[in-house]
Formats: structure tokens, sequence, C-alpha cells
């Protein structure tokens, strides 16, 4: 049993995290609602987007115009229904809980090739005076546990400046707002997954790429639990 998996056990002993049916197994959650949880399916593996049936196995449109400046995205669940309620309490109201289970659910999609792949991890940064104010770095949270599970280092970067709220901005102005925010002061190895909790359209793992680039990775991916649908932005 994971460690996730025994705390989340303790918490609920035998119960089912989300319906709290009685269990089985070892998992903390049944296969019904495992099954019927918002997975990002098909999606785009270069940005995560969510893409319709007839997509599955294609990048998007998007990506074949403009890639983005990492090399792949793994996002496995959509943040809508259930996704979206466990984010916003681990989130906003720091629960562990919450945030084990996000952890164990990105844990499930990461294959066995996907964990050895990253050489180091970096999380997306609060700027410190963000960070003060709320309380909580749920990114930083999220990846320390991740780089134990993986057994690979996390390395710091730096968020440079406050920027305004990324509320309400589309792509380009989100882009704009996010350029030279990130740097990461230490050299990295080769290959480095970048970690957040949700994606809304990529440009703060965009920014975040080119600063982890200009430090030295020659391969950068995006690893998130969920990703905001289009129509939900």
């Amino acid at each position: 049993m994971s460690g996730v998996d025994g705390w989340l056990r303790r918490a609920l002993p035998g119960r089912c995290a989300f319906c709290l049916a009685a269990l089985p197994g070892e998992a903390p959650w049944c296969a019904a609602c495992f099954a019927e949880l918002p997975w990002n399916l098909p999606a785009c593996d270069g940005c995560g987007e969510p893409q319709p049936p007839a997509q599955a196995g294609l990048r998007c449109g998007r990506c074949l115009r403009r890639p983005p400046t990492f090399d792949r995205a793994r996002v496995p669940l959509r943040y809508t229904n259930e996704v979206a309620g466990l984010v916003q309490r681990f989130k906003f109201d720091a629960s562990p809980r919450a945030g084990s289970l996000l952890l164990e659910l990105l844990m499930t999609r990461l294959s066995a090739d996907a964990r050895a792949w990253p050489e180091a991890l970096v999380a997306v940064p609060l700027h410190p005076r963000r960070a003060r104010g709320r309380g909580f770095d749920q990114a930083l949270w999220l990846s320390r546990r991740l780089a134990l599970r993986l057994g690979c280092p996390l390395v710091s970067a730096q968020r440079l400046r406050d920027t305004p709220s990324q509320r309400g901005l589309d792509r380009g102005e989100r882009r704009k707002n996010l350029r030279a925010a990130f740097v990461v002061p230490a050299t990295l190895p080769g290959r480095v997954a970048l970690v957040d909790d949700v994606v809304t359209t990529g440009a703060t793992l965009e920014a975040l790429a080119v600063a982890c680039r200009r430090a030295g990775a020659r391969e950068v991916e995006a690893w998130a639990v969920a990703r905001t649908p289009l129509h939900d932005r």
C-alpha cells in the first residue's frame, strides 16, 4: 500500500473517499467512482487540452500552429465535477485529504516509463507575497510528495514579479502577463517535469518552461492533476 493510500484509509477506514461505500480492497476509492471521474480522455499530448473523440491520438490545432515551450503535457483529469471540488478544498482550504487524493489520482495515470523519466521536478512557484497571504502553496505541497514518490530531486524556481491575477485573461494576455516572470537559479539536468495543480491555458507552465530551458533543461514536460476545459474558461 502506498503512503497516500495508507493515510486516506486511516482517515476514512474501509470507505470510498467519494461515495463512502465499503471498500473490499486497498484503493481509497471504489471502482464505480473511479470510473466516473472526469478523465481527460482524449487529450492533446502537447498541451493537455481536452479533445473530441475524433481527435484521439492527435495534437490539437493550436499546438500544430504554435507548439508550446514544453515538449509534452501529462494531465489526467478535467477540472469539473468532483475533481473541481477536490482542487478547491485543497487550494483554498489547504485540505491534506483532498491533496492526497489528487496526488494519488495523478500517480495512477503516470506509467512506469513516465515515473522514471524526470531527472528533476520544478514546482510552479507563487510569489512570496502571495504565498504569505494565502498561507499555502499547493504546487509545492504536491511537488514535494511527488518527488519523494519518484525518488528524484525537487529544484526551486523563483517568481520574479507578483503578476496580476490571470482570471479573465485569454491565452495571449496570460503570456504577456507572465513574460520573464520566472527564473531558475540552479543548473538543471536534461529532463525536467514542471508540476502544478490545474492547467487553464498553459501560459504559466510555458513561461516556467522557458526559464527551465535557460537553466539547462533540454526536455521539459508539464504535469498537473487537472485541465480546465475550454468552454469553462
